[in-house]
């Protein structure tokens, strides 16, 4: 498995929080991929639908960072179009693994493979799913079978990679009102005290 994809050398340096929030505002404009909101929005978007939940600061953290990966590289416009996997859940790894702990970078990783899983598990979910989400679960190794599926449920945060997937597919609507980014600083803040208190 993937752990730590190669990423451009300008973008692979570990960030702190404000390092996060700066590369939001330098790339989070873009537009996500076939979907009518930028980077940022969808982002902000993820981490309120966490938050309404009742998630922890852990689980909002990587609900806010879950496509981080998306802004990690210089493949530009929509990858999937151009029929690549940007392996974006494995690229944030290498500059965030030092300040947040598994319960924010496991279901940041396990994300993808949780559509791939409920596309499985649940009746509906596939059809449901955006055109480029589509798209790109095939170049993501397609909807698991079964055998694979139980491999994912055993997994440490399967679960809260599940209801991260969720609150993303949700998160695509144009015009919605979220907090800002600096609103959710601290729960970034908060999931790093809690990962550097674990490591102690």
């Amino acid at each position: 498995m993937v752990t730590d994809a190669p990423l451009s050398p300008s973008l692979s340096a570990p960030l702190d929080i404000p390092g996060i929030v700066a590369l939001f505002e330098a790339r989070g404009h873009a537009q996500y991929d076939g979907e009518p909101v930028t980077q940022l929005e969808h982002a902000l978007q993820s981490a309120h639908l966490a938050e309404q939940a009742g998630a922890s600061s852990a689980l909002i953290t990587a609900s806010l960072l879950h496509d981080l990966g998306h802004l990690l590289h210089d493949m530009g416009g929509t990858p999937t179009q151009q029929g690549t996997d940007d392996l974006h859940q494995y690229r944030s790894r290498a500059v965030l693994k030092h300040l947040f702990g598994p319960a924010t970078l496991d279901p940041i990783r396990l994300h993808v493979d949780a559509k791939r899983y409920l596309c499985a598990r649940e009746p509906g979910y596939l059809q449901a799913l955006s055109a480029d989400s589509q798209r790109s679960l095939v170049l993501q190794g397609g909807v698991f079978d079964d055998a694979q599926a139980l491999r994912f449920e055993a997994l440490p945060h399967a679960l809260d990679a599940v209801r991260l997937r969720r609150w993303d597919d949700s998160a695509k609507c144009a015009d919605a009102k979220t907090p800002d980014l600096a609103h959710y600083a601290r729960h970034m803040v908060a999931a790093s005290q809690q990962a550097a208190m674990e490591r102690a």
